[in-house]
């Protein structure tokens, strides 16, 4: 039959007044007493007392102990049961971002204390007997301490370029001066050398027990608002609300009255905190990377990342409820801890346990990352966002260079496990078991050949961007998505059509060679830039001959062109000029495609082809001819290398 005390939270306690402990509720229209015996036999003493304390951590815990909130009190907080008003709404207000530096400045004042006395408590001074049969309260004010408490929040925005812990400390080390300069009268507050009233990065927010015309927003508001705290109580403190009350047992009254079974065990007061701190630590996180520049470029990651930011909030509201319903039932001993231990339990096996969740998390700040790294390879072009932007850009120029990131809308099977998961009722026949989730697996941002093919490819596309900005090429980025390409691919567009989905840029010239001297001359060999169709090479039983394809396949009808000639005659030469004028290709244009290899490497007095090979050139929409064609590229014959290479081919 111990006596409890608790914060009052901002709810509003009076003496007498009926509170039930199994949901930490106050019973309003019911008492003990007549209003008139209430009244006149209340004992009241002064209570003066002011501090003030400097918070800089952000943990629920500390901001519990700021507010004097205890375990069981902090748990129906946790689950919902208990709504928070005035100067305990600090404890809801949580930091959105992991780039805040947050310093929290508290004042508390008391003014006196209240009690019920004898006249009320003793035996046979309770006039209706009836409350207690009703069974909706388990105890009732028998204290009350008066006064007000106020949070000062004051956040500071931190850029990529600054220190986390620099920043809070010099926050903290002004907010401290705060009390003083109220004190003392007007200084200027700078931090870090910078005149804090005119930083954009610098808010502040107020919770509290006072009645203020209007909230301060600025550091030099704060200090108005702190200097008039002490007056805003009344000239006889007859401002002041009730900050901690004291809990008597209705069973100490009368044995028929409904009571408090048991509190919940300390141990399982801190999973459920700690679960509800993971996943604010994963809100903020989520928040960042949805206000990454990145992200905001590429919205296929932002839609993903509010997703899961939805998926988080849902499981989030659900896990309250669950908590919300088994503690009255613990505490009234209609179930044992046990259950909630099984609740608590629950969440580490499901999809939504802290490992996976972070997991997933830290893929996509992986990704976003790598995205990050590229496009600022490629700083000087243009980042297009939705496909209608890619469109404009495209179908407004005559030549269109895009440089695609093809995996940005890949499928999320983890989110839907998560979706999957929440769907299912307690009432289901059968509960589905979820495997942990490789969030790794399969992920083209955790491939190394991925990554170093996307490189390269950013690299030869900046390079041939650059060679090339003042021409009538448009060169963007874009995500565009393509399950045959990996990672990224560079288009090619002509005149709003797509001419090629896997572009191979020109690769910068090698460095010049002398190939040959004369007493009058010097040959200098340099190697043109080139880059080559994307074919694909087909099995053939053959030996000596090679077959490839480039394009899909089409129901046009096919020409054969079968190319001979002598060793140096220019038959590659010929064939490259061939698959120049198909796909569009005009003289006036900066760009060459390639069919075969020319072979800087080898001498014109050797045969550029050493093999049979066969291209077939499949009829796309855009062609310059009107059939598909295929090209038999034989070996040069009368080379260096002799008659018996002849009598080869």
């Amino acid at each position: 039959f111990a006596s409890l005390f608790h914060s009052t939270l901002g709810r509003p306690f009076s003496l007498g007044m009926l509170y039930d402990c199994r949901k930490d509720s106050l019973i309003p229209g019911m008492t003990l007493w007549d209003p008139d015996v209430l009244e006149k036999n209340i004992r009241e003493r002064p209570q003066p007392n002011s501090e003030f304390e400097i918070v800089a951590s952000e943990s629920l815990e500390d901001k519990s102990s700021a507010l004097n909130v205890q375990a069981s009190l902090k748990i129906s907080f946790l689950s919902g049961l208990v709504e928070v008003g005035g100067s305990a709404k600090y404890l809801k207000d949580n930091k959105i971002s992991k780039n805040q530096a947050r310093v929290t400045l508290t004042y508390k004042t008391t003014t006196k204390f209240q009690e019920l006395s004898m006249k009320h408590l003793g035996s046979g001074k309770v006039k209706h007997q009836c409350v207690f049969d009703k069974g909706l309260a388990t105890h009732v004010v028998t204290g009350i301490l008066y006064g007000a408490q106020a949070f000062f929040v004051f956040d500071h925005e931190v850029s990529e370029k600054e220190d986390h812990q620099d920043i809070e400390g010099s926050l903290k080390t002004m907010v401290k001066k705060i009390p003083e300069i109220a004190i003392e009268g007007e200084a200027s507050l700078q931090m870090k050398g910078m005149d804090i009233s005119k930083d954009k990065k610098f808010s502040c927010k107020f919770h509290g027990d006072f009645n203020l015309q209007r909230n301060p927003v600025s550091i030099q508001d704060a200090i108005e608002v702190y200097q008039s705290l002490p007056t805003l109580l009344g000239a006889n403190g007859e401002n002041a609300v009730p900050v901690k009350v004291w809990l008597m047992p209705l069973k100490s009254l009368d044995s028929a009255a409904a009571r408090l079974v048991r509190q919940i065990r300390i141990r399982l007061v801190t999973e459920a905190q700690s679960i509800l701190e993971d996943l604010s630590e994963l809100e903020m996180r989520c928040n960042d990377a949805i206000k990454n520049c990145t992200t905001q470029q590429f919205p296929q990651i932002g839609k993903k990342l509010k997703t899961f930011k939805e998926l988080l909030s849902e499981y989030k509201l659900e896990f309250q409820r669950t908590l919300a319903k088994t503690l009255p039932s613990i505490r009234e001993g209609r179930e044992k801890e046990a259950v909630l231990a099984k609740v608590l339990k629950k969440r580490h096996s499901s999809p939504f346990n802290n490992k996976n969740l972070g997991e997933w998390m830290s893929c996509k700040e992986r990704e976003i990352n790598i995205l990050k790294s590229l496009t600022d390879m490629m700083k000087n072009t243009k980042i297009v966002t939705s496909r209608y932007a890619l469109d404009q850009e495209i179908l407004s120029a005559e030549h269109a260079v895009c440089f695609a990131f093809t995996s940005l809308e890949d499928d999320e099977p983890y989110l839907s496990y998560l979706s999957k998961y929440l769907k299912e009722t307690p009432e289901s026949p059968q509960e589905i078991t979820f495997q942990t989730y490789d969030a790794e697996k399969d992920q083209w941002f955790f491939s190394n050949e991925v990554w170093n093919t996307m490189r390269q490819k950013a690299k030869l596309f900046n390079e041939f961007a650059e060679a090339n900005k003042d021409s009538n090429i448009r060169f963007l980025i874009a995500g565009v998505a393509n399950e045959t390409q990996k990672g990224a691919s560079i288009h090619l567009y002509k005149e709003g059509s797509l001419v090629s989905e896997n572009f191979e840029p020109p690769s910068k010239p090698e460095k010049t060679a002398v190939s040959d001297t004369t007493h009058n001359s010097v040959t200098v060999r340099i190697s043109p830039p080139g880059f080559g169709l994307p074919l694909k090479e087909e099995a053939m039983d053959i030996d000596g001959c090679r077959s490839y394809s480039f394009g899909k396949e089409s129901f046009r009808r096919n020409r054969t062109i079968m190319v001979l000639g002598a060793a140096g005659s220019g038959k590659s030469t010929l064939i490259n000029g061939m698959i120049n004028y198909i796909v569009g290709v005009e003289w006036k244009d900066s760009f060459r495609f390639k069919l075969t290899d020319e072979g800087q490497l080898r001498s014109q007095a050797e045969s550029q082809t050493s093999e049979i090979t066969v291209y077939k050139v499949n009829h796309q929409e855009g062609f310059k001819i009107p059939y598909s064609l295929t090209i038999v590229d034989t070996p040069g014959f009368g080379d260096t290398r002799g008659i018996e290479r002849d009598r080869a081919i």
